[in-house]
């Protein structure tokens, strides 16, 4: 493992973090004995920072519980606060409290305040006194270092740097956002002020590993060096001096591995004129195939009408990426052949979703675009026929 030095607090940091967004779930909610031996792998491994956030159903908890095994003080504990959702200080009082009980801890060693996505919300956040409340609960040693996650535009992002002496920063970041969220201009910047650049996103929650084109895949395999798209893609960030930790959300053993063994070989400068060109194609190749560009993070969600709206989005681009039986296979089963059906045309318009997006996707929009593409007079057929043989 590689590990990179915080430009401000000092601390030493594994260049591969634990994203604990995406924990494998079964009937009882989060997996917690896999979670487990997913996290444990992954500290033997050398991972030594973990991410959480007060709105990751159970995984506060979840992460909490492996801490008490003997591990909170081998390694850094990450945690977000939801403040477009508390009104006051008595509220932020209490969400931290909670979040130490979840945590199992008596400190957080990074504490951000999530979506901080333009300057109008820290300016809010300044008149209920938050810059004081943030100097109290560092004195009394229950926040260690501040920071914000950030999903928005590279202007705004600057602004918001730019507001408050910031000790960290998450940012989605990856081969295909070079020019939008932050983007590299916002990267950079942080960097110059000596802020650590944490990334989020850096696979698009797994699409540039397991839902890449044929057109990208080909581009990989044609390289002079041999690794998996997972691995190109973390280097990609890792190649950069400005990011300090690449977060990833592993759910499975296979890929606390295979992300283990990249980040062993981690370094800045390493990639090649060639491996640039390459870049570019799989680029190419996934602009033309990609028709959301989803991520799958679920902040959208629930839809009070009952539209699984990640799952739409992740069948229809199927249908594009792996061809019309497999993406109106995927839809079918994950949206239509269940108790409670969630498709896409159970939409109404609300647009509750939109207010909450990290992508900015316009998602009314685009549900009616799967709606044309996916709920076709075959659909129909086949959700009613495969429907009446479900019930036999």
């Amino acid at each position: 493992m590689q590990y990179r030095i915080h430009p401000k607090t000092g601390d030493r940091i594994s260049v591969l973090g634990y994203g604990c967004l995406r924990f494998s779930k079964n009937a009882l909610g989060i997996d917690q004995k896999k979670a487990e031996q997913e996290l444990t792998l992954a500290y033997d491994s050398g991972v030594n920072y973990y991410d959480t956030g007060y709105i990751y159903p159970g995984s506060e908890e979840a992460l909490g519980k492996w801490l008490s095994r003997g591990y909170r003080d081998k390694v850094f504990v990450a945690t977000k606060t939801p403040q477009y959702l508390l009104r006051d200080l008595k509220a932020f009082d209490g969400c931290l409290a909670q979040q130490l009980r979840r945590l199992r801890t008596d400190h957080i060693d990074y504490y951000l305040f999530h979506m901080l996505n333009d300057d109008r919300q820290w300016a809010r956040l300044r008149a209920l006194g938050i810059e004081e409340w943030i100097a109290r609960q560092k004195a009394a040693g229950k926040i260690r270092h501040v920071g914000f996650s950030f999903h928005g535009g590279t202007e705004q992002f600057i602004k918001v740097l730019d507001v408050y002496d910031w000790d960290t920063c998450y940012v989605q970041y990856n081969y295909m956002d070079e020019t939008s969220q932050a983007g590299v201009r916002g990267v950079r910047y942080a960097a110059e002020k000596g802020i650590g650049v944490v990334i989020m996103e850096p696979l698009r929650g797994g699409r540039l590993c397991h839902k890449l084109p044929k057109g990208a895949l080909a581009a990989f395999a044609a390289a002079t060096e041999q690794r998996s798209p997972a691995a190109w893609g973390l280097q990609w960030l890792w190649d950069q001096e400005e990011v300090l930790c690449v977060l990833s959300g592993m759910n499975d053993r296979e890929q606390v591995r295979e992300n283990a063994a990249a980040a062993d070989r981690a370094a800045v400068g390493a990639l090649t004129a060639r491996d640039r060109e390459m870049f570019s194609a799989v680029r190419a190749a996934v602009h033309r195939a990609t028709k959301v560009g989803c991520t799958g993070c679920g902040y959208c969600m629930p839809c009070p009408h009952g539209v699984d709206i990640p799952v739409c989005f992740r069948t229809y681009n199927d249908r594009w990426t792996d061809g019309w039986y497999t993406g109106m296979k995927e839809y079918l089963m994950c949206t239509t052949l269940k108790r409670e059906r969630s498709n896409a045309s159970l939409c109404v318009g609300c647009g509750k979703c939109e207010q909450h997006c990290p992508q900015h996707i316009a998602i009314r929009r685009e549900l009616k675009a799967v709606c044309r593409h996916m709920e076709t007079p075959v659909y129909k057929v086949a959700a009613k026929v495969l429907g009446l043989v479900a019930k036999y």
